[in-house]
């Protein structure tokens, strides 16, 4: 019978830090704390301290981050905003809710949006881009930044994937005051790497549990370094309600990150930087071992400015689905994201502009088991499968 190797596997990462979450439950539990309490302020202190903000503001999911980010901006009724074709739907989806009409705009290479192409797209009515990190690597921000300078837009990162990842900032630019006076983030120094999630007006973070920073439920948050952001996201996340005053600031909405999943996350916090450089070590195995096949292209970027966490090892087969079949057949979890282009479905009521890279790699994409818990035997396993799979090809 083959070998069994899951994508992920959240049960086993549990008890590989056991005590400290079950510390962390106890914690809370024993103390009645489930509701904004200690350990939601903790860790926002200590995500915003991570990503180099001031500010951190847990919510109850990504969508959440990106849709509370955009009406902090003032996008609504009229507005477009450029969002890439490749990605997870709720990129699109919060642009819809507020109103505004989303602009796709095709990806490259590295599956993050193409800044080649994202002029071409901004019009009259453009408010604002919203480059993804998908996978675990940076969206050209540098380039990203120059844009919205140029066309005086909002920069909301989608950074949901790619907690940790980081680029050197080629100029320190300063707070760039835009046409709908809104601050993006800024730089202290000259040639210094920056995270993702600290070059725009918001970075947007999910903690859904199969995050490079997952949850035991779902979670997300913001993070910014502008005070008036952070002060409506916290009020409209809690109904509008200032919980110091019991003053309401408008009609908001039921979206904060509990206390709970704060608590655990804090804990992972802590392990995150080792996390991520087992993850490269892992990285580094799969092209030692797989980047002589011509047919299957490796996520590895010719690009010294940007380095990747490895959030998802996203390869690309010229075979497809007869790829990922058959690495499912032989015992070996994979994700296909995503196989049907978010704009094909009717119901979205999107624009298709054309999009031949998306089309392309939609049908090429395929993510192999990467994640802190697995042992080496099992990636040797999932290595065996692949190449077995281009040896019967061969035959």
């Amino acid at each position: 019978m083959a070998r069994k190797v899951k994508f992920v596997e959240p049960a086993k990462l549990y008890l590989m830090i056991r005590e400290e979450l079950d510390n962390a439950y106890f914690e809370v539990m024993s103390k009645g704390e489930l509701i904004d309490r200690g350990q939601l302020r903790a860790f926002e202190e200590n995500l915003a301290a991570f990503v180099g903000t001031k500010y951190a503001v847990g919510l109850n999911s990504g969508y959440d981050a990106l849709h509370m980010s955009l009406r902090a901006a003032g996008i609504g009724k009229g507005d477009e905003v450029i969002v890439p074709a490749h990605t997870f739907v709720a990129t699109a989806s919060a642009v819809v809710n507020v109103g505004a009409k989303p602009v796709l705009v095709d990806v490259g290479k590295d599956f993050n949006i193409d800044c080649y192409k994202i002029e071409e797209a901004i019009t009259s009515r453009t408010k604002a881009i919203i480059p993804v990190h998908l996978s675990g690597y940076m969206a050209d921000m540098v380039r990203v930044m120059e844009i919205a300078d140029k066309y005086r837009l909002v920069v909301i990162e989608d950074a949901c994937q790619s907690l940790g990842t980081s680029m050197e900032s080629d100029e320190a630019t300063g707070n760039r005051q835009k046409a709908t006076d809104i601050k993006q983030q800024a730089p202290n120094t000259k040639n210094t790497r920056r995270m993702a999630g600290s070059w725009g007006f918001t970075g947007c973070w999910s903690f859904y549990p199969f995050k490079i920073l997952g949850g035991y439920g779902d979670g997300g948050a913001i993070t910014t370094n502008d005070p008036d952001v952070a002060l409506f996201a916290t009020r409209m996340r809690y109904n509008g309600e200032d919980r110091h005053s019991g003053e309401y600031h408008g009609h908001g909405f039921t979206c904060l990150l509990d206390n709970m999943q704060a608590a655990f996350l804090d804990v992972k916090l802590r392990y995150l930087p080792q996390w991520i450089e087992r993850r490269k070590a892992i990285a580094t195995k799969y092209r030692a071992a797989l980047s002589d096949l011509p047919d299957l292209l490796l996520p590895h970027y010719d690009d010294p400015r940007r380095d990747h966490v490895y959030q998802n090892y996203t390869v690309r087969s010229k075979q497809g689905n007869d790829f990922s079949e058959f690495m499912k057949a032989n015992g070996v979890e994979v994700l296909t994201q995503f196989r049907k282009p978010y704009y094909r479905h009717e119901a979205l009521k999107l624009e298709d502009r054309s999009f031949p890279e998306t089309e392309v790699l939609s049908r090429e994409v395929c993510s192999l088991p990467m994640n802190v818990e697995i042992d080496d035997r099992d990636i040797d396993y999932v290595i065996e499968v692949v190449r077995s799979f281009y040896s019967e090809r061969e035959k």
